[in-house]
């Protein structure tokens, strides 16, 4: 990938602003998916070599076989991003919550961001601290897996030195709730965004000092681009036309959103990791209001500021390159970094 950055006025970085033109509605894969020989089977997503890199699987799918059933799965399999955002929140798909959905929005309606933006901050700065002095660090282990737990203990007032005990679980969701207690999932999105950042030098210029907006934006596209969830099941209340065909009543149903992410038709040039994507999108969170959603993006802002901050000469460690593995989740289980460079 190609970041070079420009000077603009007042001396801001414009070369995230040049955009290529959208492309044309039938998409370049779309044309050669047709030419080739089609496949008689589905492949799965758990098939070997699936928690590798699942992507060549996710295109034969949505090209091919858009609507197929799974028996390693044991469910339906939709895989366009159409079929799958729509899934999401259609009633007619049962059983599955994800934090921002509507349900989620109506239960949390005194969600202080004032708060959780501090506490978010506190933490992320205080873990910083711990590992800035060390040669070398691994920052799955060292700083995403006590960020988002922390915030969370600081936010219900739980002592930091308590917090790993009563902060993960049952624990977790009882004492902050469904969507916030669910901190794995946190941890992964961290880690995979910190990945996507640290591994390419012209990322960590473009937002060392950048404003939350800019942040905001490459969290999302890490969301869209290598989701930590990557599979999400539902279950249908009724027959439900998709692509491909007619979804049976009560059939258990896997949205493959590592799928939709990369779908040609919804996004241009979908396997780049684009800053400045003018057809953004992502289907980890629902967009209403969720303390989790918010604690999230939050994480993610403050996990750059206070890792730059404490850490100026950050980078990766010699000769490492973070890979992320997992077929249901997917994430980076180790970042390894040279805090003083």
């Amino acid at each position: 990938m190609s970041h070079e950055p420009q000077r603009s006025e007042g001396g801001r970085r414009a070369r995230w602003g040049v955009l290529p033109a959208m492309a044309p509605a039938r998409s370049a894969a779309a044309v050669a998916a047709a030419d080739r020989p089609p496949r008689r089977v589905a492949p799965s997503p758990l098939e070997p070599g699936g928690a590798r890199d699942p992507y060549g699987t996710y295109r034969v799918l949505r090209e091919e076989f858009p609507l197929t059933h799974d028996p390693l799965l044991r469910a339906w399999v939709l895989s366009r991003y159409a079929d799958v955002a729509g899934a999401l929140t259609d009633a007619r798909f049962t059983h599955g919550h994800r934090p921002g959905d509507p349900p989620c929005a109506e239960t949390h309606t005194d969600v202080d961001e004032a708060e959780l933006r501090a506490v978010a901050e506190r933490t992320a700065f205080v873990l910083a601290r711990r590992i800035a002095d060390r040669s070398r660090a691994d920052l799955v282990a060292d700083f995403c897996h006590w960020l988002p737990a922390g915030t969370v203990a600081a936010a219900v007032g739980v002592p930091y030195r308590d917090m790993m005990r009563l902060v993960r679980g049952r624990a977790a969701s009882a004492l902050a709730g469904q969507c916030t207690g669910q901190i794995a999932v946190r941890e992964k999105a961290l880690a995979g965004f910190l990945a996507d950042v640290l591994a390419d030098p012209d990322l960590v210029e473009a937002l060392r000092d950048a404003p939350a907006g800019l942040v905001a934006r490459a969290w999302n596209e890490s969301l869209r681009r290598e989701p930590p969830v990557q599979i999400m099941m539902r279950r249908t209340r009724g027959e439900i036309t998709v692509s491909g065909g007619t979804l049976p009543d009560g059939a258990p149903v896997a949205l493959l959103l590592g799928a939709a992410g990369r779908d040609p038709e919804r996004f241009r040039d979908p396997d780049r990791f684009d800053l400045l994507r003018d057809d953004p999108g992502q289907l980890t969170y629902g967009p209403g209001a969720c303390p989790a959603v918010t604690l999230a993006g939050l994480e993610a802002e403050y996990a750059l500021r206070a890792l730059f901050e404490a850490m100026p000469k950050l980078r990766l460690a010699e000769g490492f390159r973070p890979e992320r593995t997992g077929v249901i989740t997917r994430a980076p289980r180790t970042l390894i970094v040279r805090p003083g460079g």
